[in-house]
């Protein structure tokens, strides 16, 4: 252990450095709807609660596309600073930015047309139903900023300057929780919103977040050299298509594995309220821990993609080694304190002594399957880095949508395990994620690190 720690501590501090802020920074996007949960659970009531599940089940989906998409920039930006094409950087993000403003623009729509009118239709509560269709609708709309600052935020991450969108995201989720208590709460002579308050404060604090965030990057000395080319002209149909080659991909990797948690969502719901309040609960807490397991894999990207640019494919294994070790060691930690707090844990969320009792049992679950989703998420992370995209999104289709979800009705719909037989199914689906994307890694680097440097 002492001979491995040696090998590898150089690279677990680089990495490290890079990645705690890229971790906080993504942690942000969980805990706005982490407050969400929590502000609604504690001061409107579970039906709400159940209602801020469903659509967040079928927001995130649309979430994780816009997020995907926006990755695309990242390896490319990575890439060209390695090969120092600092220029290039700039023509990049010209087409990053048209990209993921007309995307978040689409998807928006594609919220306000597609998923507000198939809520009708999935078997859940009415009462359910009526409490979510407005809050999806807002928070449908902040897609559309939040694809602004996604754009300024991987290009700053690309080149190594990750601590800027960690502080904007920290001040963010105040603003955020601040606003939403006012507004749920009717403070100072505002009327009380219920469950729009939330949509509302989310709205706003991501557009205050795409604003500072654009002008920071745009004012920013660190960034004068890389900005000379940063233009209308410089918007090209090759450069675009090189940035949705990588984006979509990874937008169907998200989609794949986060649409079947919120299929689950939805299955659960068809077994009742509290069991779809329970499941919001404990998928928030395993989220939060799965968006800070991507920004390790974020950092592993950047990592990966400045050696890959550089063409020092040894230094490139060693690091993303170290990324796979950081990561399982990280979730190790979560997986216990799940587990261990199992009981005390969810009523973070409500004190409503039924979800309470759910959400407990399905944490336990969820420790256990800290480890498979953080090294498949680091895998994706690594591979991405190195340009390797299709075969990932392929291995990702298969162990969720193949595997995962007909395991998990199987066994909670058909069987009569109820949520905790969904949520077996969803690790099973976790597990041969993570062993197929490793050993795809390992071919790869272990083939390019025999070329010379």
């Amino acid at each position: 252990m002492k001979l491995l720690y040696q090998k590898y501590k150089p690279f677990y501090q680089s990495n490290l450095h890079l990645a705690i802020p890229v971790v906080i920074s993504q942690l942000g996007h969980t805990l706005v709807h982490t407050a969400d949960s929590v502000i609604i659970g504690h001061f409107v009531g579970t039906v709400a609660l159940a209602a801020v599940s469903l659509v967040n089940s079928i927001f995130t989906i649309v979430l994780v596309i816009g997020i995907g998409i926006s990755y695309g920039l990242t390896p490319l930006i990575a890439q060209e600073n390695g090969k120092k094409e600092y220029s290039e950087c700039g023509k990049l993000l010209s087409n990053s930015l048209l990209i993921n403003a007309v995307s978040g623009v689409l998807l928006y729509v594609l919220v306000y047309f597609g998923s507000v009118a198939i809520i009708d239709h999935l078997d859940q509560s009415a009462e359910v139903v009526r409490q979510a269709k407005p809050y999806l609708n807002l928070l449908g709309f902040s897609i559309i900023p939040l694809m602004i600052f996604m754009t300024f935020k991987q290009f700053a991450e690309g080149l190594g300057f990750t601590k800027q969108a960690m502080m904007i995201s920290i001040w963010g989720n105040i603003f955020n929780v601040c606003l939403g208590i006012i507004f749920v709460k009717g403070l100072f002579g505002i009327e009380p919103m219920g469950i729009r308050s939330v949509g509302w404060s989310t709205l706003i604090d991501r557009t205050i977040m795409a604003v500072v965030m654009a002008v920071y990057v745009l004012r920013s000395q660190n960034f004068k050299k890389y900005l000379s080319r940063f233009a209308i002209k410089s918007i090209s149909v090759i450069r675009s298509i090189n940035i949705i080659r990588i984006g979509a991909p990874v937008a169907m990797q998200y989609t794949f594995e986060v649409s079947a948690f919120s299929g689950a969502a939805i299955l659960i719901g068809t077994i009742g309220a509290v069991d779809q309040a329970a499941h919001q609960v404990a998928i928030n807490l395993a989220s939060m821990t799965y968006m800070m397991a991507s920004g390790i894999s974020a950092a592993a990207t950047i990592k990966t993609g400045n050696s890959f640019g550089s063409r020092d494919f040894i230094q490139l294994r060693l690091s993303a080694i170290s990324s796979y070790h950081i990561v399982l060691a990280f979730m190790m930690l979560t997986a216990l304190l799940f587990i261990g707090l199992n009981q005390i844990l969810p009523w973070i969320y409500t004190s409503d002594r039924d979800v309470i009792e759910i959400a407990a049992q399905l944490l336990i679950i969820a420790g256990f399957f800290q480890l498979f989703d953080g090294t498949q998420v680091v895998g994706l992370g690594v591979l991405r880095g190195m340009g390797d995209v299709n075969i990932p999104t392929f291995i990702t289709f298969i162990a969720y949508w193949i595997i995962g979800l007909p395991v998990g009705y199987y066994l909670g719909v058909t069987m009569g395990f109820g949520a905790e037989g969904i949520w077996y199914g969803l690790t099973l689906g976790l597990l041969v994620s993570a062993g197929l994307l490793f050993l795809r890694f390992d071919r790869l680097s272990r083939r390019i690190a025999l070329q010379p440097a």
